[in-house]
């Protein structure tokens, strides 16, 4: 796992079920890992991170590359992916 410096750094808990450090849910929020949502992804720079597609296209957190549309957690994860698309794209 790795950091992009946004602050939302993935920890694996006691049950290997990662998450973000720093990020508890305010109260009456949506929990959005939970709402069956199909438009959740999870950040090709960042893994671990879960963003919705919605709120990150909002804040330009994308990027389109030979044909598939690419949505990250933080805006320092755009220019890291820029740097070398072809590292994330090919992540499974």
């Amino acid at each position: 796992m790795s950091s992009c410096g946004c602050g939302n750094t993935p920890k694996a808990d006691a049950n290997g079920a990662v998450g973000t450090v720093g990020t508890a849910m305010p109260t009456g929020g949506k929990d959005l890992l939970n709402s069956g949502s199909s438009e959740l992804v999870e950040c090709r720079v960042m893994p671990g991170s879960v963003i919705e597609k919605a709120r990150a296209e909002a804040e330009g957190l994308f990027r389109d590359y030979e044909g598939n549309r690419y949505w990250f957690c933080c805006k320092g994860c755009g220019p890291r992916f820029d740097a070398n698309p072809r590292k994330y794209a090919d992540v499974s």
